[in-house]
Formats: C-alpha cells, structure tokens, sequence
C-alpha cells in the first residue's frame, strides 16, 4: 500500500471514530442535557444536570448572570409516587470554566437535590421567572438524575483508553480489509485484545464500583452496555479466527466494524441500572 494512501485510510479513521465517540457523548443519558427557554423576550439556555457521583453534592445550576432572573426547582424520587419537593433556587458567584486560570467570575443559581443510594434517580423541572412573567423548564419531561458510586481513576482511565483504542483500530481494520489492505488481521487481533480489556475486564470492574454489580447482562439481567459489549465483542473474536485462516476474507471485518459502530450508536449507560425504592433491588434494561 502507498504511503499516500496509508495516510489517507488513517485520517479517514480518524475522521470516523471520532464522529462516533462525539455522537455517544452528545446523546448519552449521563451528559448534561441542554434546554432553552424564552421569558420576557430573552432566550436563555441552560445545561441541567443528568449523572451524580455519590459523596458529591449533586448542585443543579443555572447560568444567571440576568440579575432579576429568579428560580424555583421541583424534584421527587423518580418513578415514585410522592409529592413533588419545592426549593428556591439561590444566587452565588462562580467561576466559568476556562482552559488555562479559574475563568470568568459569573453568577448562578443553584439548588442541591437529595443524595440517592446507587442507581437511585431523582427527576426534577424548574420554574423560571422574571418580574411578573414567568416560565417552565422540562416541566412535561422531567429531568432525570441518576446517582453512581466513585469510580476511581486507575480503573476509569485503562477502561475509557481501552475502549477509544478498540473502536480506532477496529475502524481501521475494516477500512483495510475494504481496500484491501494487507494488514487487516493484525488490526483485527489489537481490536479484539483491547476490545477485551477495555469492555470486558475493566468495564465490569466501572461497573462494580459504580453500581455494585460486576455483570448485570445476558444472562443475568438486560443491562444495554453489557449486553452491546459482549455482543460485538463475539463478532470481532468470529472475525479473528476467520482472518487467521483466511487472511484475505473481507466480508468479517467490514460486518465486526459495523456492528461496533452500531454499539457505539445506542448511547452510554442507556438502558442501565436503576434503583427500585419500593424493593431496593437494582434493575437493568430499563429505559428511561
């Protein structure tokens, strides 16, 4: 293979898994979800609060730098049949996140919810309000809230670089195996090592601190992440022992690549644990 198409199978590769991971970081149900509302002709644009680790007070802010904007935030236990909790939210100052310094001083308003026990979710909406108008965000679809236990950095980093790893060369192994590259079973082999590792090893280790439960899956729950992750994961351990003994097979790879892709599709931690208060147990395979 030339070297100027070397280069340009590994950009698009770049290109590609890229999109991917901003795809799952924007639609994931642990990101901040992002709101707009209109009051007294003004657009104001939120991000409300989705995932919370415990030990951490779970702050909900709002950007306020509008000194006559007021706020009062709604919340109850989610799925539980109780009445909503009413708190005023307060003005602070704080700081805008900025990449070198503390930032730009600002002002907030922020109310802290009630911590959760793992997988235990709180759902919540706001009123907005200025003068004598006023207006309601996600007040038809609360926000939901989940809590996780932490995480810590030495499981966190191996699992989340093991996993970028994976969908990197995996991309690159059916992109070579499409042009017929001569290289395709030794991506295959990183992919289906890293894959192990990051999703298979260290994703169950995330998972135990995070939710109690090293495997919540097939066949002992319908955990979505689990069971995504060993799916394609047998795809790419299929795709392995084909390419060794017929290392110019191109049909595999290109179907291992594009049932990855298809993972990276459904969001992260969509369809994952979740508390029952009424029982106590945790779920898995529940949707929001």
């Amino acid at each position: 293979m030339s070297r100027s198409k070397n280069i340009l199978l590994w950009t698009l590769t770049v290109i590609i898994t890229v999109s991917a991971m901003f795809y799952q970081r924007m639609t994931g149900p642990t990101y901040p979800k992002k709101v707009s509302a209109v009051l007294s002709g003004q657009e104001y644009n939120f991000k409300l609060l989705r995932s919370n680790e415990i030990g951490t007070p779970c702050d909900i802010n709002l950007d306020a730098e509008d000194p006559d904007l007021e706020a009062t935030i709604y919340f109850k236990r989610y799925k539980v049949d109780e009445p909503w909790q009413e708190v005023k939210m307060q003005r602070k100052a704080s700081h805008k996140k900025a990449f070198f310094g503390k930032g730009d001083e600002t002002e907030i308003l922020t109310a802290t919810l009630p911590e959760q026990p793992s997988a235990g979710k709180v759902e919540y909406h706001i009123d907005i309000y200025k003068n004598d108008q006023k207006t309601s965000i996600a007040a038809d679809e609360p926000v939901v809230v989940r809590f996780k236990g932490f995480v810590p950095r030495s499981v966190l980093i191996p699992h989340v670089l093991f996993m970028i790893i994976s969908l990197f060369i995996g991309t690159r192994a059916g992109i070579e195996a499409l042009f017929k590259g001569g290289k395709t079973f030794k991506f295959t082999r990183i992919t289906l090592i890293a894959f192990g590792i990051g999703g298979l090893i260290f994703g169950p280790i995330v998972q135990k601190y995070a939710f109690g439960e090293l495997w919540t899956g097939w066949p002992f729950g319908g955990d979505w992440t689990d069971n995504k992750t060993i799916f394609a994961w047998l795809f790419w351990l299929v795709a392995f022992f084909v390419l060794r003994k017929k290392p110019k097979n191109r049909v595999w790879p290109v179907i291992a690549m594009l049932v990855l892709f298809a993972m990276y599709m459904i969001p992260h931690s969509m369809g994952g644990s979740e508390l029952d208060n009424e029982t106590g147990k945790i779920e898995t395979g529940v949707r929001e």
